[in-house]
């Protein structure tokens, strides 16, 4: 439903922090001035969000899984909470949008582990069809119009990674997730972003780099966003070469 995270999980918190500065990453220099991280569940999007927004000097907005009250029903009993599950993070990625702090000339200028665009790909996911008429009826009038990335960095891993990872950091919630909606999510990711154009785009293969504790990954895919020329690029990298 976009859920995941808690510490340093993917998917958690609705609050906007201006990042504290980490070690620098070999002078860093010029970066995208909005980068938006996306991916499904377990494939680290908020941990990576988290390193460039101090890498960058950048504030952070993270989604908010952790507060939305109907996530854990929706995880134990299935699609009959799916929709007040929906509606609320709509509601909320909605005015976390809305409050995206804008600089005239360059737009927004910080760093998000999610798209405005993502909510109606798990709405289809989740959905019936009479839920999904409501669903969009809320959205046209909610007049959401998000402001563009600069760069979208789009994780993959296979199912079986996501599952692992999932498993291991242990939100018990999260522990009844199966296969078959896993396989679900990352398959719709795969299709939303194979014609994805509005923005550049970064497609990197997070099933073997470590971005949290390898700091010769790190460097390798700061110095891949730094030279990043074009509308598409995609970093897959030998970790044995790194």
């Amino acid at each position: 439903m976009g859920p995941e995270r808690s510490r340093n999980h993917d998917q958690f918190t609705d609050t906007m922090a201006v990042a504290a500065p980490e070690t620098p990453v070999a002078e860093v220099g010029w970066a995208p001035h909005y980068i938006a991280v996306e991916g499904p569940i377990g494939v680290g999007k908020t941990t990576l969000a988290r390193r460039l927004a101090d890498t960058f000097h950048r504030p952070l907005v993270l989604e908010p899984a952790i507060e939305n009250p109907f996530l854990d029903r929706f995880y134990r009993e299935g699609r009959r909470h799916a929709l007040p599950t929906q509606l609320f993070f709509l509601l909320h990625r909605a005015n976390q949008v809305a409050g995206f702090a804008r600089d005239d000339l360059l737009g927004p200028i910080l760093v998000t582990d999610f798209l405005m665009e993502k909510d109606r790909l798990f709405a289809r996911a989740n959905l019936d069809e009479n839920e999904m008429e409501l669903y969009e009826q809320i959205h046209r009038n909610l007049d959401v119009r998000p402001p563009t990335p600069d760069l979208v960095i789009y994780l993959q891993a296979p199912v079986a990674v996501l599952l692992d990872r999932i498993r291991r950091r242990g939100i018990a919630y999260e522990q009844r997730i199966d296969s078959e909606y896993v396989t679900l999510l990352s398959d719709a990711y795969t299709e939303f972003f194979h014609d994805y154009n509005e923005a550049p785009l970064l497609i990197i293969n997070a099933a073997e780099i470590d971005f949290a504790d390898n700091e010769a990954h790190y460097r390798a895919l700061v110095e891949e966003i730094r030279n990043m020329s074009g509308v598409r690029h995609y970093f897959n990298p030998s970790p044995s070469l790194l």
